[in-house]
This record gives structure tokens, sequence and C-alpha cells, in this order.
């Protein structure tokens, strides 16, 4: 019985996240800021030089993390609607699984729908099998097979190489992603990932976990197996004004990756070089290290570093973690990105909802979002 429980479970064994692409107005220079402020590295491109004709996409890496950026050639093609419409936004969450061809069959059997048939691409360096399925919004699934590969990323690009090498940040993996979508849309998605890609729910929070005096948003985990995959989902909750969520959703115009949330050793060290090259925080009042101790109790790091940069600490059964979360990193009030240091916790910083959000309100009243 443990067995088949098992083998049922196991359906689509993933191992991390290969990459994730953003489709962006201009991703030279997106490229640029994501070296300059957060110490990616150059890794590979493809465009017009390499054969790809409607595209350009530059490949940045930094330890186990590879971002894409991809901008269109023209003004007609589905790329530059996508960025019409939401502005910069993640649309690939890339899987490495070890077989792209079964991880179809078992997902569109389920009720996956294909975005990506499989197919094998190849070159002298060996060869990348990819297949895909569509999740929230415009978001898609793309599982890459890459066990037979040794080229600097995959069939089709270059290697890129530059003479601006800024250093890197200490980033080493994505830990999570969070999706947002609309109202009453979180069960159908937490569905989505429970039957087609056999995902667990591993957290809940309602609307009196994550509320505020005025807004409110409710949120489940979702996670693989081994716990490598995990997206939290996110929909909004009736409060007396406007949610984060709500705001996402209405500049975004349309559900779609909220934050990226890429895991470190040292957030102290992190931050400090991220705030350097110009990366903008959310900041909580003084008055949230005051009791600090007394929430979270004994931590290994010296307080003052963390009140001065604004990271937030939590604790859950297993251990604690220290968390920070940037502001948008364009100009609508969209994608953002969260620096986390695990110390043995699993969880996601319930305990910081609050007053994070209340930061997250502040920001929303400039804007007049609120």
């Amino acid at each position: 019985m443990n067995t088949q429980t098992i083998e049922k479970k196991d359906f689509l064994p993933l191992n991390g996240t290969d990459y994730i692409e953003l489709y962006v107005g201009n991703a030279k220079q997106a490229a640029h800021f994501y070296k300059t402020a957060f110490g990616f590295q150059s890794l590979a491109y493809a465009g017009p030089e390499t054969g790809v004709k409607d595209r350009a996409s530059y490949v940045l890496v930094q330890n186990k993390m590879r971002l894409m950026l991809t901008s269109p050639m023209h003004s007609d093609h589905p790329i530059s609607e996508h960025i019409r419409k939401h502005g910069d936004g993640v649309k690939v969450l890339a899987l490495i699984v070890d077989d792209a061809y079964d991880a179809y069959e078992q997902t569109t059997k389920r009720g996956g729908i294909s975005c990506m048939e499989p197919k094998t691409l190849s070159d002298k360096n060996g060869e990348v099998r990819l297949s895909g399925i569509k999740t929230y919004g415009e978001v898609e699934h793309i599982f890459v097979e890459r066990k037979n590969y040794n080229g600097v990323f995959m069939p089709g690009f270059v290697e890129w190489k530059s003479a601006y090498n800024p250093t890197e940040t200490g980033l080493l993996y994505v830990d999570h992603c969070v999706g947002n979508v609309d109202w009453n849309g979180m069960n159908p998605r937490v569905k989505f990932y429970e039957e087609v890609m056999g995902f667990n729910n591993i957290l809940s929070f309602d609307d009196n976990d994550i509320s505020t005096e005025y807004s409110a948003l409710m949120s489940k985990v979702m996670s693989n197996g081994n716990g490598y995959v995990k997206f939290p989902i996110n929909e909004p909750a009736v409060g007396k004004k406007k949610s984060q969520v709500e705001e996402y959703l209405d500049f975004y115009e349309g559900e779609g990756t909220q934050h990226i949330a890429i895991a470190t050793n040292d957030i102290v060290s992190t931050v400090k070089q991220l705030m350097a090259r110009g990366v903008e925080f959310l900041k909580v009042p003084a008055s949230y290290y005051e009791d600090l101790f007394d929430r979270v109790g004994k931590i290994e790091e010296d307080i003052e570093p963390l009140k001065e940069l604004g990271i937030l600490v939590d604790r859950d059964d297993q251990g604690y973690l220290l968390q920070l979360f940037s502001k948008p990193v364009e100009d609508r009030p969209t994608m953002f990105f969260e620096i986390i240091q695990r110390k043995g916790a699993k969880s996601f910083g319930k305990g910081n909802f609050k007053a994070l959000f209340e930061a997250l309100e502040r920001e929303q009243d400039i804007r007049g979002n609120l």
C-alpha cells in the first residue's frame, strides 16, 4: 500500500527550477540591470545572430539560478502583445525533469493543457528534450530534460561573453515563486497542482492570517513531493480597501507571478550588496524589532544589522528564517523579489505578514492605489 502511494505521488518527479523566463520590453537593457543590481553572470544568448529571427534571449546565471530575458523583434509578435498587456513579467517557470516526454504524458492525461508538445533540440553538445503545459494566467511550465547535454544552456544558444561582469551577491537558487490569481481563483489552481502535477497543499493562510486594518488575502502553498518546487497561490479577500493582490491584478491586467524568492546563505551580506547596487526594499517600522526575541526566540544573528537593513525574522517548529522583500522592479507595481535565508524553517514567514503588508500598503498609498 505504501509503495502504491509513493508511486502515485511521484508520477512527476521534479529536481528543481531549471530557469525562469521573463518577457521584457528591452532584453539587452534588462540583462544589464540584473547583472548590475543582482549580480547575475552572462551565460548564453540566442537571437538573429544565432538564427533566431523573431526574438532575442539573454540567459543569466548565479549559482543554481538561471534567468532568461526575452524581447520580440517586431510589434506584431505574440510576445509584444504580452508585454503591451502585462509589462515585464514572468512567462515561463521551467522545471528540471528526468524525462520531459513522460512529464508531458503524465500531466496532459490528468487534464493539463499543452503549450509545447514534446520536442528534442540537438547540436554537437548533445540534446535537450522539452515539453510544456499552461498554468495560471499566461504563465507556462516547461519541462526540461538536459541529462544528455553538455553545452552552455541548450541548442540554439551560444555562449554570451561580456567584458562587464559585476561580482555575484550570494544568490543561490529559487526557493519558491508566488502566483497571484483572481477572485475565487485559488482553489481551482490548487486542484490543478494536486491533480495534474501531483503537488500537495502544505500550508494554507486565510484572511484571518493575512490581513491588516485595510486589506486581506488568502494563500495556499503547493509543493512537489521532495519539496524542491514550491508555488504559493494568492487570491484577494474582502477588505476595507484594495489589497496588494488586487493592485497587482489591476496593473498586470491579469493573473501572473507576483514574486520570485531567492535563497542565500548570508542574507545580511547579500542585502547590503543589493542595496549598494540600487535594489530598493520595503521597510518596516523600527518598532518591529522591539519584541523580536519574544516573538521568535533566540537567533544567531546580531539584531542591529537586521534592524538597519529591515530584515524580517520568523520561526516555525523546525527553525527560523530571515527574509526581505524588494519593491517592484518595474514601474508597474507588479513583480518583485524576496531574499530568504532558512535556518531550518520550512514555512513562509506567517509571523511577518502583518508587518509586511502594512509596509506594502504604505507603498500602495504613496502610489494612490490603496
